[in-house]
């Protein structure tokens, strides 16, 4: 009887089965995304690195070059791969959506948590969410039909080019930008606004001097993410952004980035061809920035950490 009622107490519940089966659920997801985030990286490098090691690019060409047709070859035999105008296109975009941006996602996150709340939450948040569940496809094909020749009757030219990219990756980022600010500004603690207005302080003076200061990590955070979307958007900027692999020389001139001529060039090469693994190199730069800007969030969610 007393190995019996020694056994029943040794032998495990049903809820530490299930506690441990649950964990073992847990590592093999983690593991399996894991391993699935290090293959994709480890591809993309392999491929991206046969233009130099196999082709016998130089690196430096190829960041640096001005003509992008890996079909040609210049007058020292090498072939014309030159990623700079993919790069620079990519930058102005990005930077120049974020801008405009982050002064309408700064004051909508303002008027929703600070100023109006109840009329805030009831209507920008459901545009906000309207707004970032649309397709990119139709973002694209809105900039297309209105914006490009709204530039067009504006200002000239064709219509495509940086201006009309950097408007619809505006419009797209926004609602990112908007709503990681909104998440920022309600992590600020209310004794901040309480001290503040005990202080004297107006409610204008509380919210510029303390709460926007004390959320700076977090909204610094919002703009570099949605920076890393816009740099990594390619469909909406394809149809608008001209696709000429130039140098820009102005923002109302045909232009292309690193995902535009990703998506126009990969399915019209061979795998394993000089072509082909030129528009790998792209995608290695394209993944090594993605890369970066995740660091740079990290870094700054880590040091603007508020204290328990």
């Amino acid at each position: 009887m007393d190995k019996k009622l020694q056994e029943q107490l040794l032998k495990k519940s049903k809820a530490a089965k299930l506690e441990r089966l649950g964990r073992g659920v847990s590592f093999s997801a983690l593991l399996l995304i894991t391993l699935t985030v290090f293959a994709i990286i480890l591809f993309v490098a392999s491929k991206g690195l046969s233009t130099f090691f196999s082709n016998h690019v130089n690196f430096w060409d190829f960041l640096s070059g001005k003509s992008w047709n890996p079909s040609v070859t210049n007058s020292h035999g090498q072939p014309e791969v030159g990623a700079l105008p993919m790069i620079l296109g990519s930058f102005i975009v990005t930077i120049l959506s974020a801008i405009i941006a982050t002064p309408f996602a700064i004051g909508t996150a303002i008027f929703m948590t600070e100023i109006s709340p109840r009329r805030g939450a009831a209507i920008l948040q459901p545009v906000t969410e309207l707004l970032v569940g649309i397709p990119s496809v139709v973002y694209g094909f809105i900039g297309l039909t209105v914006v490009v020749p709204a530039v067009r009757t504006v200002f000239g030219g064709s219509g495509f080019g940086i201006f009309s990219g950097t408007f619809v990756l505006f419009v797209m980022i926004l609602p990112t930008v908007t709503s990681m600010t909104v998440d920022a500004l309600k992590t600020v603690p209310r004794y901040y606004r309480e001290a503040a207005l005990a202080l004297g302080a107006t409610r204008w003076q509380m919210i510029y001097k303390v709460v926007l200061r004390a959320a700076t990590p977090g909204i610094l955070t919002a703009i570099v993410f949605g920076m890393a979307r816009a740099f990594g958007e390619a469909l909406a900027v394809q149809m608008v952004i001209g696709n000429a692999a130039l140098v820009p020389t102005s923002l109302f001139a045909p232009a292309s980035t690193l995902t535009s001529v990703l998506t126009t060039g990969i399915g019209n090469t061979v795998m394993g061809s000089m072509q082909n693994n030129a528009l790998w190199s792209l995608a290695l730069v394209l993944l090594v920035m993605s890369l970066i800007f995740n660091l740079v969030i990290r870094l700054i969610g880590r040091k603007g950490a508020m204290p328990k």
